[in-house]
């Protein structure tokens, strides 16, 4: 028998009114549905985030002296997110244009005593920002490790077909000969070059107080900016950055360079997995590929997910490039507007990182396709100019890439 729990709310068979909010769980992104990247970035993760950068805080400033030791203990204690109501906070939001509000309402009423000193000094932002960065290093690090792995799988492919002849084609059409491991080499350096751009993007803390100028903190401010970012291991800003907004545009513009990257690789696999060329294929497996109506065919999946991320991401990225224009010393409307396209950034290049490392490490490789298509070119060029040049191009590129991992 069901629970009352389970039984739908009266008029909510046949519709989704009244029912109670279900988790987003990917069903219209299935490039990142059941990832790393996803779980790094739910809802879940960013209340957690928020609720560490609460009790760092309380850390940070139990250092300097400005709460007491016990106080801070107890936050720390507090800010349990299993014992905050996540779709409730998310609906009391609505209250105060954040979520921060009745995030530190709840924290303060669980630290007992020690909730005076939750939040003490801070403004939404520092703690929403902070949050958000927090998040963003956890996914990056997600995000990076599958770069690696498509980076060894693509080091691999060069490698391997370093002298494997095959048609270069440009606008479409057969042009030069070329090897496979020149075009494998061409995308290990768009990989290699984008996960160097987005390891190098700062993830800074944020405190700046109600107006951004620290005042709450006095003399010690500086020192407690600097004991903040050791608590949460980002980094340290010159200033607070509360309507400068590079810190997010940065990483958001990384990651589209990222996804760019990988999709620019499924799209030359999508093509040459094509029926008429058929030189490479996506890994076989168990409801890989498969039409619902159409029996026969082995759809290159794997690549269609990863260039639907890097299709995505650049729209996203374009909101936080714009929610740079912020007025004055705190945003109305722009922050908030960062928000979600931030985290569908990190969620479909995780996605899609993570995809495109499973693609290129089960590509099927058929030489055999590639050296008749080749031999169908040279019948039209009459001279075989041969494959030296590309050949020779692959080493520059392991060269680089086995820099990258000293």
């Amino acid at each position: 028998m069901p629970s009352d729990e389970d039984v739908p709310p009266p008029g909510a068979h046949g519709s989704a009114e009244g029912r109670r909010p279900a988790p987003d769980a990917g069903l219209l992104s299935p490039v990142r549905a059941g990832t790393e990247a996803e779980a790094a970035t739910s809802d879940l993760a960013y209340l957690t985030a928020m609720l560490d950068a609460e009790a760092a805080l309380a850390r940070a400033q139990a250092r300097l002296g400005l709460v007491p030791g016990p106080a801070a203990e107890a936050i720390t204690a507090a800010a349990d997110a299993d014992r905050f109501d996540l779709p409730g906070i998310a609906r009391r939001a609505r209250g105060s244009g954040n979520p921060v509000v009745p995030l530190v309402a709840d924290l303060r009423a669980l630290a007992g005593p020690a909730g005076e000193h939750v939040h003490k000094g801070a403004t939404s932002q520092d703690i929403a920002d902070t949050g958000a960065m927090l998040v963003a290093a956890r996914a990056r690090r997600v995000v990076l490790a599958h770069l690696d792995r498509a980076l060894d799988a693509l080091a691999g492919l060069a490698a391997r077909y370093r002298d494997t002849p095959m048609p270069a084609r440009t606008l479409g059409w057969q042009a030069l000969p070329t090897t496979f491991g020149a075009k494998a080499a061409g995308w290990l350096m768009g990989c290699l070059e984008a996960r160097e751009g987005l390891a190098a993007v700062p993830l800074p803390v944020q405190l700046g107080g109600p107006a951004g100028t620290l005042d709450a903190f006095g003399d010690r401010a500086l020192d407690l900016v600097a004991a903040y970012a050791r608590e949460t291991e980002l980094a340290c800003p010159v200033l607070p950055w509360h309507t400068r907004r590079t810190p997010v545009a940065g990483l958001a513009a990384a990651l589209a360079v990222a996804a760019g990257a990988l999709g620019k690789i499924a799209t030359d696999v999508w093509l040459l997995a094509q029926s008429e060329v058929g030189e490479a294929a996506e890994a076989a497996g168990a409801g890989r590929g498969g039409s619902s109506s159409m029996p026969h065919k082995r759809n290159p999946a794997l690549s269609a997910l990863v260039r639907s991320a890097a299709l995505q991401v650049p729209a996203q990225v374009q909101v936080v490039l714009a929610a740079q224009a912020a007025p004055h010393e705190r945003p109305a409307g722009e922050w908030h507007a960062e928000w979600q396209p931030l985290r569908e950034c990190l969620r479909l290049t995780g996605g899609a990182a993570e995809t495109a490392a499973e693609l290129l490490e089960g590509l099927e490789v058929s030489t055999e396709r590639m050296r008749a298509d080749l031999d169908d070119l040279l019948d039209v060029l009459g001279d075989d100019p041969g494959t030296g040049a590309a050949a020779a191009l692959v080493g520059r590129a392991l060269d680089a890439y086995r820099r990258s991992r000293t």
